[in-house]
């Protein structure tokens, strides 16, 4: 093979200290490698987005640019994650396959103007390297050449000294190169960056005010940094534990809020999916006179918007219009900056957001919308015999579905380990001033209480409780209301009496086509089950506003059971309601969602929004295959 990597050409395992793991052709003392493919491109990525992560702390501290909101790591960090969980599992040996599945993650995933920078950037070395499964260093320095350029054509009022001129002074070196191993280009590379990192202060008189270097350009020499440190071997230690040693506060916290320069108030971002968007250039032209920072990712598939606005319902007004709005967030940057400065004058040096927003697994809600507000999730547990099984990590819904259409033996549920309750609190901690747990049902489940007993002697930040008194969608849906309010800058205590309120009017209705798993739960006699077999008669339950599953009705048949559900909804809502949500979810009935999603947008118009979810494992254990269910969420006051 010419460069055979050390009899580890195949090694698909990241060992982020050793050179080994991405080791090269050997020439005297010198390591060489002179082509990468997509399992060397895969390791690449892991390392880059694992150093990366390691400097969040440090990028939030130093965000003063374009408002000093202290979120630039977090929001890298969030992003690089969707990159890692993507390309991480992969096994395909193309450069160009794990270049395009890196770059789709990236704008999923995209958080903040650094995140969304990424994603254009990685769409466009994607582009360079199409068709090809392996690359030379010619063939790779044009494909980040093209990332650069796609970037810059892609943004509609450039800012240099940013992580755009540090793309673009490295996109530069890169072209000018002529070295022929990676080892060396990297290092090039590498100082390229670094040295256009420092010169950012003087294109930006904020940042040489401040004294420090632009946020979202370090994030991203920070990426390249961990590449290179992968290959030669010298990974150093902990970069997380030198912030923390650093004397002083926060820069973020001491620059004023920039009111004459950045006159909107509230980061906004959202994700479309649908199939004839209008062209970048135009959602551009339009969106113009809603606010500035605009960032706009188009695809065939997904349109992806950044902007600081005024009005975001505005915004979401109209992407609503172009396809179906998946995920949207509107974050208050002035609450942001005000929590920087509460934290600086306790002499916390970290820059947090307001609130964190943790929730567990038998919330149903997709990845998209846990990575677009960055929810942190408790796993539940499935027991089989002596294995446990972390629902949605060491075992994924789709799998779970297809072992209950087969009808074998299926696991328990369990409240989760205190140890990954903590886990996750702890890692909520780090992002947020407080913890804000909205948690299935006390009533349905001893996670609340669990939740409960690991927050009582939790030292990391105060943790507040909610009971949604609910599970699956309705659940997820108040967990996005409580993430959407303390983006607001509500405080946790408003947030926990609001989910109680908006609970108390809301609600989920949901069948089932079979007995066997609510009989198994002990949710059902036997003898109810085989009438009920016998008549064909397919119950339609609910969780009621105690948190209580009960029956709501009943009907014979399938289609019967569907239009009784439907009516039941309607009931339930009041007449007059303005605002309200929707959310379905089902077991291994995915042909079930777009019916049920358009009869709800007659109903109730298209502006209503509606989002869908295939049932976790702990959900659908309980309820068997071909269950489904609607929830409502009522936030008239």
């Amino acid at each position: 093979m010419g460069d055979s990597i050390c009899g580890l050409a195949y090694l698909d395992i990241y060992i982020p200290t050793t050179r080994l793991a991405y080791a090269g052709h050997m020439t005297g003392s010198t390591m060489q490698i002179h082509y990468l493919d997509g399992s060397r491109l895969r390791r690449s990525l892991l390392a880059a987005c694992d150093y990366a992560q390691q400097h969040r702390d440090e990028l939030n501290r130093i965000n003063v640019f374009p408002v000093p909101d202290g979120d630039t790591g977090t929001n890298l960090t969030l992003t690089v994650r969707a990159i890692a969980d993507t390309v991480k599992p992969s096994r395909v040996t193309s450069v160009a396959e794990i270049a395009r599945g890196a770059a789709d993650a990236a704008v999923m995933g995209a958080r903040g103007n650094c995140g969304m920078m990424l994603s254009h950037f990685l769409l466009g070395f994607a582009d360079g390297l199409a068709g090809y499964d392996r690359v030379n260093t010619a063939e790779f320095c044009c494909a980040f050449h093209r990332g650069a350029k796609s970037l810059r054509e892609a943004l509609d009022k450039p800012v240099e000294g940013t992580i755009l001129t540090v793309i673009h002074d490295t996109a530069v070196a890169a072209t000018r190169s002529t070295a022929k191993d990676f080892v060396a280009l990297l290092q090039h590379l590498v100082d390229e960056a670094r040295d256009s990192l420092e010169r950012t202060p003087d294109l930006l008189p904020v940042l040489k005010t401040a004294g420090v270097v632009d946020a979202g350009a370090k994030g991203f020499v920070s990426l390249l940094e961990g590449v290179l440190y992968l290959v030669d071997g010298s990974l150093p230690i902990s970069v997380e534990s030198q912030v923390h040693e650093k004397a002083g506060a926060s820069p973020a916290s001491l620059v004023e809020y920039p009111v004459s320069q950045e006159q909107f108030r509230f980061c906004t971002e959202a994700l479309v999916h649908g199939g004839s968007f209008p062209t970048q250039t135009s959602v551009q032209s339009r969106l113009r006179s809603a606010g500035d920072s605009m960032i706009v990712i188009r695809s065939d598939r997904v349109l992806k918007i950044h902007i600081h606005t005024d009005e975001p319902e505005q915004i979401f007004d109209y992407l609503r219009s172009l396809g179906d709005l998946v995920t949207h967030k509107a974050e208050d940057m002035r609450a942001q900056h005000r929590s920087i400065q509460r934290a600086a004058e306790g002499h916390i040096q970290l820059a947090r957001r307001p609130v964190s927003v943790v929730t567990d697994s038998a919330a149903d809600l997709s990845e998209e919308i846990l990575r677009a507000h960055g929810i942190h999730v408790i796993p539940l547990l499935l027991i089989d015999g002596d294995q446990s099984y972390r629902a949605g990590i060491d075992i994924a819904t789709e799998e779970f579905h297809k072992k209950l259409q087969d009808d074998s033996e299926l696991p328990t549920t369990s409240q989760p380990s205190r140890a990954d309750i903590t886990k996750t609190y702890v890692r909520a901690s780090e992002e947020g001033e407080a913890v804000l747990a909205v948690l299935a049902a006390s009533t349905l489940s001893g996670t609340f209480a669990a939740g409960e007993a690991a927050a009582s002697g939790f030292q990391g930040a105060n943790i507040y409780m909610a009971d949604s008194l609910s599970a699956s969608v309705l659940q997820g849906l108040l967990v996005v209301k409580a993430c959407e309010l303390a983006e607001l800058g509500w405080q946790p205590e408003e947030i926990v009496r609001e989910i109680t309120r908006v609970r108390s009017q809301s609600g989920i209705l949901f069948t089932v086509q079979t007995f066997k798993r609510l009989v198994a739960s002990g949710r059902l006699g036997s003898g109810q089950a085989f009438l009920g077999r016998l008549l064909g008669i397919k119950p339609v339950l609910e969780i009621d506003k105690r948190g209580h599953v009960t029956s709501a009705g009943k009907a014979i048949g399938v289609t019967r059971a569907r239009s009784q559900l439907m009516k039941l909804v309607d009931e339930r809502i009041p007449d007059g309601t303005e605002r309200m949500r929707f959310g379905i979810f089902h077991v291994g009935m995915p042909e079930i969602v777009q019916p049920i999603t358009d009869e709800l947008r007659g109903r109730y118009g298209n502006r209503v929004e509606i989002f869908a979810a295939p049932a976790t494992p702990v959900i659908a254990t309980h309820l068997g295959i071909g269950a489904w269910g609607v929830a409502y969420l009522v936030e008239d006051e």
